[in-house]
């Protein structure tokens, strides 16, 4: 498949470029409502709850028209959603509302003041006034507004959507056919991703629409995405890899992703093969960790239940590939159908809004051995 940077595949073999993502979910709405855009799993004995793209675009309207009640059009919302269905509606809900989203990871109870003390920092550089989270969050935040206050949050205004299983339109609240839809086109802005502050304050990059299609569009034609595809993804969904990777690259093709919080994958690293297996989906990103578990951690007699023979690109990026593991992970899961050639090492950084390089698909990984010492002067040169 062939497309511009920022046209978008349809079945049927037409294609159209929406100027951002507000159409590209309306589009996937009016054109397929009754498809599947993603499901969640819950852990390995829960059953999954999956959205359509009617019903996501109608989670997106309902939280867009709370925003443009709240007169947040064109201004920063933190998004503070765990993993989940809530999480992606309340991203898109956001550009629903011609506001921009600000992801970061919610307060922690554990980690409270460390939590809240890196929510603070992203508040004050993004200016922003209000916070989209869930009602368990919400009343968390009651509970510990003196320690809020004391972080520096105490102004923030807590707005809550419900759960995953929540009405769209409940509780007196404006609904979905309150929404009106924005003025928006490639130059608007999108969302803020920030870096991780661990080293420094936390930095933003600011990400339009444009940027966004443009790169999904790389993403897409790179990775020879079709309809057939599926994604599945236990990454989270604060950074670019988990947020881009994960979630909007299966939204712009078209294709269902499936989805599980990271906690699960690190629990049981069973579940994310296992859900490649019994969904046949074709793409998958990990760390390099990720790879690394499922290879200590996942028994001969588990994996003698997987067939990975469907995983097509098995992405590998976020951190340093290591060979060894690209090795060991296809020796280990090669009598499941799975094939070395599927290992894709890559690389990208939000101010790329994700991907920059990786091999293409159907190449194997290339494997090479350089003089350490030449590297440290950037210079790549082959080891003796």
């Amino acid at each position: 498949m062939t497309h511009g940077p920022t046209e978008i595949p349809r079945r049927g073999g037409a294609s159209r470029a929406p100027r951002h993502l507000v159409a590209l979910v309306r589009e996937h709405a009016a054109h397929r409502p009754d498809a599947v855009a993603y499901r969640f799993v819950e852990g390995a004995d829960a059953a999954a709850t999956a959205w359509t793209y009617r019903e996501l675009d109608l989670r997106a309207r309902r939280v867009a028209a709370l925003l443009q009640a709240e007169g947040l059009t064109g201004a920063p919302v933190l998004l503070l959603h765990p993993p989940g269905l809530g999480y992606i509606a309340g991203f898109l809900g956001c550009l629903y509302a011609g506001s921009f989203a600000v992801p970061a990871y919610p307060p922690d109870t554990r980690r409270f003041g460390q939590t809240t003390a890196r929510l603070a920092a992203i508040a004050r550089d993004a200016r922003a006034t209000h916070a989209l989270t869930t009602d368990d969050l919400a009343r968390l935040a009651d509970e510990r507004k003196d320690e809020l206050a004391a972080s520096g949050l105490g102004g923030l205004r807590w707005l809550t959507t419900g759960g995953p299983g929540a009405s769209p339109d409940a509780g007196g609240a404006p609904g979905a056919d309150d929404w009106r839809e924005p003025d928006l086109d490639g130059d608007s802005l999108a969302f803020l991703q920030y870096t991780s502050g661990s080293t420094s304050a936390p930095k933003g990059v600011m990400v339009g629409h444009g940027n966004l299609l443009h790169n999904l569009g790389a993403i897409h034609r790179r990775l020879e995405h079709d309809e057939h595809s599926a994604m599945v993804s236990w990454l989270p969904p604060y950074h670019d890899m988990g947020l881009i990777g994960g979630i909007l690259s299966p939204l712009y093709g078209g294709f269902p992703a499936h989805l599980m919080a990271p906690m699960s994958f690190v629990r049981k690293p069973l579940l994310w093969l296992r859900t490649l297996s019994d969904t046949r989906a074709s793409t998958s990103v990990a760390p390099n960790f990720g790879f690394e578990a499922c290879v200590r951690r996942i028994t001969d007699e588990e994996r003698a239940g997987l067939d990975l023979s469907h995983w097509r690109l098995a992405l590998n990026g976020a951190e340093p590939v290591r060979a060894d593991t690209l090795d060991g992970f296809a020796e280990r899961f090669a009598p499941c159908g799975f094939r070395r050639a599927a290992l894709l090492p890559c690389y990208g950084l939000a101010e790329a809004t994700l991907m920059v390089t990786g091999v293409r698909a159907h190449e194997p990984p290339v494997i090479g051995a350089f003089d350490a010492a030449a590297l440290g002067a950037g210079t790549a040169a082959p080891a003796a």
